[in-house]
């Protein structure tokens, strides 16, 4: 079925499964889940975040690993994570069960998407921005479609929800093992770096990541988009049921913003190629910072659901340029360490965002939770300014 697909459609086709699974396993189904199994709401917070921490702690030595190892070996031990953590879920009785299995399952996303990137990396340089927007573009049709089948299968057997978890969490295993046969059916990848690659080489080229002060930075710009979209999935539902619009309303704000990440992050990839990544990056990040904003004077349907697509189209304007600059910046053999970082700093960017506007928020209101995300991805944008747009930084392309 998969053998006369190209290597590049293959793994894209392998993005979609495995961003697929590993969504259906949280939206909407696990704080439903959490909480049918005896989770107090701080319970349900907690469970939420914790595959987010393995994702910080586990996409940086996954990009090294996969520098020393080879790409393909990484991401049959990702396969195997994805094909094996959705059918523990089927065995849980405890709350502390539940937060041993989301850790274990988030080391399937922490491996992957840094890994894949740095493979499609490997793959392409002339059109490097376009063929990540389209790996991106599979990996959030995959992030769209999971929500609508685990929503569908929750209502058709609401007479039964252990039955509805126990066969949301099947399908995530399908999922999953979809994922794995298609891992297995990529090409080897030879690279010369992972046959010889010593112990001190792998420290030389950690260090030389670390103390990339381009990587470093424009990694913490990924990090501060995916600081205010972590602010705007949590508490744009909240905020909107406040001023009265219902929850259909507010589905449609969410799909729209993914359907536009979907369709537009190729074509950004594409101009990033043409035009450059730096100066996309500061315009995305500063009208991203604008239209979050925004969110605060607005209190109707319409004008929500253009912020909504606009932030959606900034978070594609930065994304799809920060993810080919640093691989830009990056020698073969140390581009998986790099795309790692950018994934562990990105994590954290995505887990701190909910965290600080709702401190913001329990003083100030939800509104307030907006303007800080986007006096945070401002600030970010202006260190982008002067820390990296300001100064001749490295514009050698690796290959």
């Amino acid at each position: 079925m998969f053998f006369n697909f190209t290597p590049f459609i293959l793994l894209c086709t392998t993005g979609l499964f495995a961003i697929f699974s590993s969504t259906i396993a949280k939206s909407p189904v696990l704080p439903l889940f959490t909480a049918y199994i005896g989770a107090t709401p701080a319970g349900v917070g907690i469970i939420a975040g914790v595959s987010a921490f393995t994702g910080i702690v586990a996409s940086f030595p996954a990009g090294v690993f996969s520098d020393k190892w080879g790409r393909k070996r990484m991401l049959i031990l990702s396969g195997i994570v994805f094909a094996s953590a959705p059918f523990l879920y089927l065995f849980v009785t405890k709350i502390w069960h539940l937060a041993l299995i989301r850790f274990f399952h988030g080391f399937a996303t922490a491996i992957f998407i840094p890994v894949a990137m740095a493979l499609v990396a490997d793959y392409f340089h002339e059109e490097r921005g376009k063929k990540m927007g389209w790996f991106s573009a599979s990996t959030l049709a995959g992030r769209f479609l999971a929500p609508i089948v685990g929503g569908s299968i929750l209502g058709i057997l609401a007479f039964n929800p252990g039955l509805s978890y126990k066969t949301v969490y099947l399908i995530c295993g399908i999922a999953g093992l979809v994922t794995l046969m298609l891992i297995l059916k990529l090409p080897n990848q030879t690279m010369k770096e992972s046959k010889e690659y010593s112990r001190k080489k792998l420290l030389e080229s950690f260090k030389m990541v670390i103390s990339n002060r381009t990587i470093l930075i424009t990694s913490i710009v990924e990090a501060s988009i995916l600081f205010a979209y972590g602010t705007f999935e949590t508490f744009l539902p909240l905020y909107a049921i406040g001023i009265g619009l219902s929850t259909y309303e507010i589905g449609i704000f969410l799909s729209a913003q993914i359907i536009t990440l979907a369709i537009t992050k190729p074509m950004m990839g594409k101009f990033s190629d043409r035009h450059g990544r730096k100066p996309q990056i500061f315009t995305g990040a500063i009208v991203g910072s604008i239209s979050i904003g925004c969110f605060f004077f607005f209190k109707s349907f319409t004008p929500l659901l253009i912020l909504s697509i606009l932030f959606g189209f900034c978070l594609s304007i930065v994304t799809s340029a920060t993810s080919a600059f640093i691989a830009d910046l990056s020698r073969e053999h140390t581009r998986g360490s790099a795309m790692g970082t950018l994934g562990s700093i990105m994590d954290v960017g995505h887990t701190a965002g909910p965290i600080v506007a709702g401190i913001i928020a329990s003083y100030f209101g939800i509104g307030f939770s907006f303007i800080g995300a986007a006096a945070m991805l401002s600030f970010i944008a202006f260190v982008f300014l002067t820390g990296v747009m300001g100064k001749n930084s490295p514009q050698t392309i690796y290959r």
